[in-house]
């Protein structure tokens, strides 16, 4: 931002200004790949994978940031693997490619992936990630310096997506059908586009040994998490998919009769706008399904790079989920959230509780603006509250993170604790508890010791002390005991009458010497 953009942002949105400049001045860049000390595992020493680097910034700056603080030589490989996809991708949505030259190299894709020399030029002009493709021996040549468990999850996903890709674009070029008709269809392509790089992600978590090896497994999981993150981008990006013949959205949820829309097109058409953000509700609540799954991934995670990873993207997400809800400018242009708020979310990510407060947050927003005649008003109010319910049965609201400083200095470290609120009934019912387990806790504790006492030949009290009057009288239960306390005490008082007659003598006899 220049100069002037700060001076209008803070004229305009002081409180983004504020925010924005909290982010630049507090917010520290937790790696470096450029650093001497980090070349051997993100290869900024080769110039081969610097140009890698410099195509992930060219297409897609906002996973470049996280990808670049991964951990180790995570970075370098999901920073690969991003650019294997995005090739990939490029070829599948180029629709000046003829399907008879499309098919043979979707489905030979991941071979190419791994050939010395391969490159494609055969994009059009226009499609903005093309560079990528006609220097792809770069990628080949780095892809190949991987550790093969890495390589081998690279080339397995590749080749199950690029499949995938090639039997929706055959159908769309053989049939003539350019929209998906069922939701189940919509979520096999999401799956083919999103959820296997969900897949590929985990399994190359568990071989980096930074997460659990059961990780990879957590296929469904994974999955959800891939298919939050992309129909986001699809409902988000819906003018610019439209505008480019390209329609991601089910017709078995935009062609409903009480929507009233033969083609998509008429969606952003004049007097139709109440009926187009009854559909986007549709999809929106569609996409929210998948909210507790992709909740229950990032509770998985333990390493904080990789939760980062993964948590900043799906914040985003269901930011973006509010930012389309009602709003009908997501019908005439492509919207995004504000800098400002992405820079909020991106510094509260961080842990799991923080990201279920943030989901909790957006998702009252969304519940807030729906309006009551919209057909999927019900629907919304359920999947709202699965996603409330979700978080207030893992994070319970009446438990609260309070920050406290070891010190009155305003640079004392500080730590978080937990406390309950005291205006919820709830806490009174935890609070009853904890009395309830102290009682118990304490009563059994007395319980082993006259357990013990009893062991050993004495006689354990009862009564209703219990703990008091038990001990005591187990500890003077017996003659023996009782001879041997007497015999303590005796001598204790024998050595005291000793010291004292001693200490008379000499005073005395010191005296008469003196005189």
């Amino acid at each position: 931002m220049g100069v002037t953009n700060w001076l209008v942002l803070f004229l305009t949105h002081p409180n983004e200004f504020r925010t924005l400049l909290q982010f630049y001045l507090y917010h520290e860049q937790k790696r470096d790949i450029q650093a001497t000390q980090e070349h051997p595992t993100s290869g900024w020493d080769r110039a081969s994978m610097r140009r890698c680097w410099e195509f992930l910034d060219q297409t897609s700056r906002s996973f470049a940031a996280v990808i670049k603080e991964l951990d180790g030589d995570l970075a370098r490989t999901i920073c690969l693997f991003y650019l294997v996809l995005r090739g990939l991708d490029t070829i599948e949505d180029d629709m000046t490619i003829p399907d008879e030259v499309k098919q043979p190299i979707l489905r030979s894709f991941h071979k190419h992936t791994v050939t010395p020399g391969w490159t494609f030029d055969g994009c059009g002009p226009k499609e903005k990630d093309r560079q990528v493709l006609v220097e792809y021996n770069i990628i080949v040549d780095e892809l190949n310096l991987l550790l093969p468990e890495y390589r081998e999850v690279i080339i397995d996903i590749t080749h199950k997506m690029a499949n995938g890709m090639a039997d929706y674009a055959h159908k769309a070029a053989t049939t003539g059908s350019i929209y998906l008709s069922t939701i189940s269809e919509y979520d096999l392509y999401c799956h083919y586009v999103a959820g296997l790089v969900g897949e590929g992600l985990s399994r190359i978590f568990s071989a980096s040994k930074k997460e659990a090896p059961w990780l990879g497994s957590q296929l469904e999981l994974s999955n959800s998490m891939g298919l939050l993150l992309q129909k986001t981008n699809i409902i988000r990006d819906f003018r610019e998919d439209t505008d480019q013949h390209r329609h991601f959205w089910p017709k078995e949820i935009w062609g409903r009769k009480e929507f009233g829309f033969e083609e998509m097109n008429e969606m952003y058409r004049d007097g139709a706008e109440e009926r187009a953000l009854w559909v986007s509700t549709a999809m929106i609540v569609d996409a929210l399904r998948h909210a507790t799954d992709a909740l229950d991934y990032l509770r998985l995670l333990k390493n904080q790079s990789v939760f980062n990873f993964c948590a900043i993207p799906a914040a985003m997400a269901i930011a973006t989920l509010e930012l389309c809800f009602m709003n009908p400018k997501m019908f005439q242009m492509n919207i995004k959230i504000r800098k400002a708020e992405a820079a909020k979310l991106i510094m509260r990510s961080t842990n799991p509780r923080e990201v279920a407060v943030i989901f909790r947050e957006y998702t009252r927003k969304i519940h807030r603006k729906a309006v009551i005649s919209d057909p999927n008003f019900l629907e919304l109010s359920v999947t709202c509250g699965k996603i409330e319910q979700w978080c207030e049965h893992h994070f319970p609201s009446f438990v609260q993170l309070v920050e406290r400083k070891a010190g009155s200095h305003p640079a004392a470290p500080t730590s978080n604790e937990l406390s309950l609120n005291p205006y919820d009934l709830r806490s009174k019912i935890v609070q009853r508890h904890q009395l309830l387990d102290a009682a118990e806790e304490k009563k059994q504790m007395a319980e082993r010791f006259n357990a013990r006492v009893a062991a050993r030949g004495g006689v354990v009290g009862a009564g209703a002390g219990g703990g008091a009057v038990g001990e005591g009288a187990g500890l003077l239960g017996t003659s023996a005991d009782f001879w041997e306390f007497v015999t303590w005490i005796g001598g204790a008082l024998f050595l005291i009458l000793g010291l004292s007659g001693g200490i008379i003598w000499a005073v005395l006899k010191f005296s008469e010497e003196f005189e």
